[in-house]
């Protein structure tokens, strides 16, 4: 495998990671924050705009399962997959914490 592979995996993990609060948050009806928001990131952006953001980053997280290779085969593109995950998730949950207490 070429090392934009290994790219595509880790950026496929983060981006279906960041699917599911904004699709949850969104169909629940609930605001949350979003890059659209003012400020990006800090303020509450409305159910519709985190359903579309979160369908958005589904596509593109597929699309990149496709590049990535992720599968038993490739062993390594699946841990780099994770990772992305893992690191996403880390980062979405230290800076989503603080949404409510602004």
């Amino acid at each position: 495998m070429q090392w934009y592979n290994y790219v595509a995996a880790f950026f496929a993990g983060a981006f279906l990671v960041n699917f599911v609060p904004h699709f949850v948050k969104g169909v629940c009806g609930d605001k949350f924050p979003s890059p659209f928001a003012k400020p990006p990131g800090k303020g509450l952006s409305s159910p519709m705009t985190n359903v579309l953001w979160g369908l958005l980053n589904l596509v593109i997280g597929y699309v990149l399962l496709g590049y990535g290779h992720i599968c038993r085969q490739y062993p390594a593109a699946v841990v780099v997959f994770f990772a992305g995950v893992a690191l996403l998730s880390v980062m979405m949950a230290n800076n989503f914490q603080k949404k409510d207490k602004e």
